[in-house]
């Protein structure tokens, strides 16, 4: 493929085509390209649990690449999955391009990390402030290449078999390792790419990126999929994560398969079952002392405002009410942190909210919670915390954008509310409060939601059929 006549170069500047350039001198063969055959016994799943069932297949190295070690939504996930995988069949080795918490979380699993640190201007540009020049401006595009370069050494001297990217900037330099080391990337994309979640010109290069440089795309949600426009030369799959609860269970197959390329697929992702624990259905919330939570990192589109604002709704109808918000800001959003405090205070209610910063037991938290709500207003990737106030048996309230509407059955589960609208929100808390065992039969039925689609055994085994398809 010629990439300067990719459309996406009408958005980008001199020092990005010096690296698409490096791609296009890095082309990999057919065998890795984004087309090809599929298998005739694919669509009824015949073909990958052929793949997944043969007790010889070899032993793979996959090389897992974060460019953060700060415990976001998506460093939580990797953590799940590289644990999870079957360690007689592959061998995770997690490379980060920065020190911090998720390297010690890592290697007290007993999973091989490294730190590979690249350049501090790289690390910390925000993807929410930046166009695609600045991206990719000449000191940064130098950066990523050499950093890409000294991850293909790496890979090439593991003997790594498949690179697996977890974020958009690792999705740039180790695309880019994977075409220097002649091996298989995949891109695992939890992110929105749309204008509202990305500046228009970079969501466009991501775009037209995708397209060109992994050999495989996997989303975390149907909307995250969607966002990312790849046309109809192939049908996207839909792979929701599994059928049961506990580790081992069978995968089906031919829902896998179906009619679409897997090499595009969606794989949602999965819960810690043993975290949260077997538990009997749930008694009907005490509505003594009731108490709601919204757990997430602290950050203007993650509405921690829109949840204060309903709560001052509510207290005067349900005056015992508690409201605890759960997390940190992670990059920066201490002003709006501030903000949210002052908020608080100028509503009245600081005996009613509060704040209990970053917490490593979560599920102990929501296990002591009588209501989960999700309050982001823009739409949200997954929702992983979503599933974990499912999985602990509790009703919750979310947003009706992005990846919710896939996970919250409304009026089964949960309740859905519009972006941003906290007037509904209060209506939708003073409800569940209002009606305890209502409350608790959404509650169950979330919990058994949880376990038939979310747990991470089931996220594991559709990645490990996706792996076993590319490298077969």
């Amino acid at each position: 493929m010629n990439l300067a006549t990719h459309p996406i170069e009408a958005h980008i500047s001199f020092s990005a085509r010096a690296f698409l350039s490096t791609l296009e001198a890095t082309s990999l063969g057919p065998e890795f390209s984004n087309t090809g055959v599929i298998p005739s016994n694919f669509k009824d799943g015949l073909f990958l649990s052929h793949l997944l069932d043969n007790p010889n297949r070899p032993r793979r190295t996959i090389l897992y690449l974060n460019h953060t070690a700060k415990m976001g939504g998506g460093e939580i996930a990797l953590l799940n999955l590289v644990t999870a995988l079957d360690k007689g069949y592959y061998r995770p080795v997690v490379v980060l391009a920065a020190e911090g918490p998720l390297v010690g979380k890592l290697r007290s699993a007993g999973i091989e990390t490294r730190v590979l640190p690249l350049a501090a201007s790289v690390l910390e540009t925000r993807k929410d402030s930046i166009g695609l020049k600045s991206l990719l401006r000449i000191g940064q595009a130098g950066a990523c290449i050499g950093y890409a370069f000294r991850l293909a050494r790496l890979a090439r001297k593991l003997r790594a078999d498949l690179i697996h990217t977890n974020s958009l900037k690792a999705d740039l330099y180790g695309g880019l390792a994977g075409r220097l080391a002649w091996i298989p990337v995949v891109w695992h994309v939890r992110d929105s790419i749309d204008g509202h979640y990305l500046p228009a010109p970079v969501a466009a290069a991501f775009r037209g990126l995708s397209r060109i440089i992994p050999t495989a795309v996997v989303a975390n949600s149907e909307s995250t999929l969607r966002t990312m426009r790849l046309g109809r030369r192939k049908v996207a799959a839909t792979v929701y994560s599994g059928a049961a609860a506990s580790p081992g269970a069978a995968l089906d197959l031919a829902a896998l398969a179906g009619d679409a390329d897997i090499r595009r697929t969606v794989v949602h992702d999965g819960y810690d079952a043993q975290a949260f624990g077997t538990r009997h259905p749930p008694a009907a919330p005490a509505p003594a002392a009731p108490v709601v939570v919204l757990v997430g990192r602290i950050a203007d589109w993650k509405g921690q405002h829109v949840f204060i604002e309903a709560a001052a709704l509510v207290r005067d109808r349900f005056p015992q009410a508690r409201f605890q918000i759960i997390g940190a800001p992670l990059f920066g959003e201490y002003e709006y942190e501030r903000s949210l405090h002052r908020r608080v205070a100028e509503l009245g209610v600081g005996d009613r909210v509060s704040f209990l910063g970053f917490r490593e037991d979560v599920p102990a938290l929501l296990a002591q919670a009588d209501i989960v709500v999700h309050a982001s207003t823009l739409g949200e990737p997954f929702g992983q915390v979503v599933i974990e106030g499912m999985a602990a048996g509790k009703p919750v309230i979310a947003t009706d954008g992005g990846a919710l509407p896939e996970i919250v059955i409304p009026g089964v589960t949960g309740l859905l509310v519009p972006m941003g609208d906290a007037p509904v929100m209060a209506e939708a808390m003073a409800a569940l409060l209002s009606d305890p065992a209502r409350a608790a039969a959404m509650g169950e039925a979330g919990r058994l939601r949880a376990q038939e689609r979310f747990t991470i055994a089931h996220t594991v085994r559709k990645l490990e059929g996706i792996y076993e398809y590319l490298l077969r």
